[in-house]
């Protein structure tokens, strides 16, 4: 099991910039992907962004391409999530996500991911 605390989260006014951390503890010689998905007040929760442990390969959601980066530093199992030019639709909870090798799964389905952090909360202001 992999443990993931967030941190990061806060209140920005529309057009500002945050930049998420998400902190992995545990067996993470396992993890083959983090993610980084949202859920807005009743809606369900979506895929973000993920990245590859192994080689860096990135994926973004349609919402959030040419704005989020996601990187991570192997050195201290921590994933980023840098957001520019933030809009009021991006006011939700994020939440960190871990997916071990061997699912079935994409990166893109929530399904795929076997460990959750408790999220943080992004607030975008207009």
């Amino acid at each position: 099991q992999v443990q993931l605390v967030e941190s990061g989260g806060g209140l920005v006014q529309a057009g500002g910039s945050l930049r998420l951390s998400c902190a992995a503890s545990g067996r993470t010689f396992s993890s083959a992907h983090m993610a980084w998905f949202r859920q807005a007040p009743g809606k369900e929760r979506n895929f973000a962004a993920a990245i590859s442990w192994s080689d860096s390969t990135t994926y973004y959601s349609d919402s959030v391409k040419g704005r989020f980066t996601i990187s991570r530093d192997n050195a201290k199992n921590t994933v980023y999530l840098q957001m520019n030019s933030l809009k009021p639709e991006d006011t939700a909870v994020y939440y960190c996500a871990n997916r071990i090798h061997g699912g079935i799964y994409s990166v893109f389905s929530r399904y795929a991911y076997n460990d959750w952090g408790q999220g943080t909360q992004v607030t975008v202001s207009s």
